[in-house]
């Protein structure tokens, strides 16, 4: 199983983009730690910003990583996420070496026209908020959402000859006819704990690789049941960098007894949680200020295990 990281450009849109600082030079010197110190053999570079993601791709290539070259637009309409898809898939098809195009993440919460509510914020907070019958409805969304990547998936196809995915959310049932990879944000939490190794399990059964696109925790404890939410930390969360060890090794040897062919932690870093805002970061390293940062526990952890 390949093993590697996710790396953030900067997915919010203006003022609350994840990465205020963006310099090559910086871009250059972190995908040489992740490819020379982490061992990393895949970066997912994400973000709204298709020249952020040429720049990352490009240094991440050239630090001999292969990319998941991952436009991750929000609160976009649909037609305004084809035309960033075929930018970027024109993009991806010039970088010198092993790309993988990614077609959006969890793109009925985070796009515009699938869910409930003007805004990404808005249409989290319904979710968070909605009883279960709410999520046994979702029939019609997913219906727009699967004919909707179907034409994404054509759409980039016009510009790039590569390997096509999508990041898909626990909540998309997807069909992946159109698409060369599955890819599956991968949480375990308290919920689905018990069942995570069957889920994995199920994605294979669409006959094709299937590539973990986020998985990940924050740094306190009790933050592993809690999964894709652990970046809200509860009052009184007690710090503890070996939960993030704990998970990183758990889920990894789910992955590999389930036949993953890619696993990409989420995140390298989260830029704009610097000193104890860091309790609900995923990164591996805890930011200092907007660009130096010092690694973590789980940083030396996944030095050794991809190693």
């Amino acid at each position: 199983m390949k093993k590697g990281i996710n790396y953030d450009t900067g997915f919010l849109p203006e003022p609350d983009t994840t990465r205020p600082v963006f310099e090559r030079e910086t871009v250059r010197r972190e995908m040489r730690v992740i490819a020379g110190d982490l061992h990393c053999q895949a970066v997912r570079v994400s973000g709204g910003n298709p020249e952020r993601l040429s720049v990352a791709a490009e240094e991440a290539a050239a630090a001999g990583l292969e990319v998941y070259f991952a436009p991750f637009p929000v609160d976009l309409t649909t037609g305004e996420m084809l035309d960033l898809y075929a930018e970027c898939a024109r993009r991806a098809r010039a970088v010198d070496g092993r790309v993988t195009l990614v077609t959006g993440c969890e793109t009925s919460a985070f796009g515009q026209g699938f869910m409930p509510g003007n805004t990404y914020t808005e249409r989290l907070e319904a979710m968070a908020d909605s009883e279960v019958a709410w999520w046994e409805n979702l029939g019609p969304i997913i219906e727009r959402l699967n004919a909707f990547l179907a034409e994404a998936a054509a759409t980039a196809r016009k510009h790039f000859d590569g390997p096509v995915t999508y990041a898909s959310a626990p909540w998309e049932p997807i069909d992946w006819t159109p698409f060369d990879l599955v890819g599956v944000d991968a949480y375990r939490a308290g919920y689905n704990e018990r069942t995570f190794p069957e889920e994995i399990r199920a994605h294979r059964a669409h006959g094709k690789p299937v590539i973990v696109t986020e998985f990940g925790t924050c740094a306190y404890q009790g933050a592993a049941q809690l999964g894709g939410m652990a970046w809200q930390p509860p009052a009184g969360a007690v710090p503890d960098e070996q939960e993030q060890v704990r998970y990183l090794d758990d889920l990894l040897d789910v992955f590999e007894q389930e036949g993953v062919d890619t696993a990409l932690w989420f995140t390298f870093a989260t830029y704009t949680r610097p000193g104890p805002d860091d309790l609900g970061a995923y990164g591996v390293v805890r930011m200092l200020d907007e660009t130096r940062w010092e690694p973590k526990a789980v940083f030396h952890a996944m030095a050794r295990r991809y190693s």
